[in-house]
């Protein structure tokens, strides 16, 4: 089964053509990682994906029902989820009351003035639920502000799991982590529900070529080719455009 399906996707900016006739099918289920050098249209590919822009032209699918024309906000609701930027995160509240007020939204249920979202025992069932999934059960009654970095970007993604999505968009998740940080969003990610279809940027080739069971590569918005790690490695064209010598090294899985 198709969970997202794009259809000769454009994006252009003036005479910038930013995304060129990408036609991509991912099964729901899939580990998907999308990579090509700076430059290559990868963010915006994942904005057109999550709504935060209108192709020029093409289609997007959903299940097969046609969402090209649905917001980010509207897109969340029927099932693509987007991991959040950190700005988007409540400093000053806990784990536990980001992760409340994201179900919370998701639910359609608002605070009445005389009980709070934390009074909510089936809210705050599924935040706690939420919260162990992505290994932050130790510091749900800790503020944003006092967490470490790598901690922060699992609440990012604690918070796209809150929408229950079908389709989860994951933007350079390691980006900026210590080495040990970057082992426990690997193991996240790895972990994620394997009937929820996963689509990922990220430049640690390490974590793209354990995770991913297809890559798709990017080049000046066109799709330069995709295959499996094992053909992305042998691939003459994507190692003499993007990889180069850092597939040089024998696979430790072979």
């Amino acid at each position: 089964m198709i969970a997202l399906e794009t259809r000769s996707l454009n994006k252009r900016f003036g005479s910038l053509h930013v995304t060129q006739d990408v036609s991509l099918a991912f099964p729901q289920g899939e580990r998907c990682a999308v990579i090509g050098p700076n430059g290559a249209g990868k963010t915006t590919f994942f904005n057109l994906l999550a709504g935060n822009l209108r192709p020029s032209a093409g289609q997007i699918l959903l299940d097969g029902a046609d969402i090209t024309t649905l917001d980010a906000t509207a897109r969340a609701r029927v099932g693509i989820a987007r991991s959040f930027q950190r700005n988007n995160l409540f400093a000053d509240d806990s784990v536990r009351e980001n992760l409340t007020f994201a179900v919370a939204l998701r639910t359609r249920l608002t605070p009445i003035f005389w009980r709070s979202l934390t009074s909510l025992k089936p809210v705050q069932s599924f935040a706690a639920e939420i919260a162990e999934q992505v290994g932050l059960t130790a510091v749900l009654d800790v503020k944003v502000s006092h967490l470490s970095y790598g901690a922060q970007r699992q609440l990012e993604v604690a918070l796209a799991l809150a929408c229950r999505p079908r389709v989860l968009l994951l933007d350079e998740p390691t980006s900026g982590m210590s080495p040990e940080e970057t082992t426990l969003m690997h193991r996240l990610i790895t972990n994620l529900p394997r009937d929820l279809t996963v689509v990922i940027i990220e430049h640690d080739m390490d974590i793209v070529l354990d995770v991913a069971d297809r890559i798709v590569v990017l080049d000046y918005g066109r799709v330069l080719d995709q295959g499996t790690p094992a053909e992305i490695r042998a691939s003459a064209t994507v190692r003499d455009r993007y990889l180069g010598a850092t597939l040089d090294t024998p696979d430790p899985r072979q």
